[in-house]
């Protein structure tokens, strides 16, 4: 099957996209609010979003430029520095920005 992406073809693309984005939060609210929520599944969901993130940095840091590679360094440096997210994001951010306009 295949959907024209131009025009109208687009607009149902996105549509198609939006709900099965809705379903697949929706459908996990649902399925959790069955589990209990003791210990065990508290460590796990502290654990799933360390691992997704690193899942998603992982290849930025060897696969990307130099300016994604000190982006990275910078962020992690300040993170452990301040022990906060925001500052340490817009100071990688910042470097990469410079990195690439210079």
């Amino acid at each position: 099957m295949s959907i024209d992406a131009t025009a109208s073809g687009a607009w149902l693309l996105v549509l198609v996209m939006a709900v099965v984005t809705l379903a697949t939060r929706w459908g996990g609210v649902y399925v959790m609010s069955f589990v209990p929520i003791g210990y065990r599944v508290r460590q796990f969901i502290s654990a799933m979003s360390g691992s997704v993130l690193v899942a998603l940095l992982a290849p930025m840091a060897l696969e990307g430029d130099t300016a994604a590679r000190l982006a990275l360094l910078t962020t992690g440096v300040i993170m452990l520095l301040l022990k906060r997210p925001l500052p340490a994001i817009a100071a990688g951010i910042l470097v990469a920005a410079l990195f690439r306009q210079f």
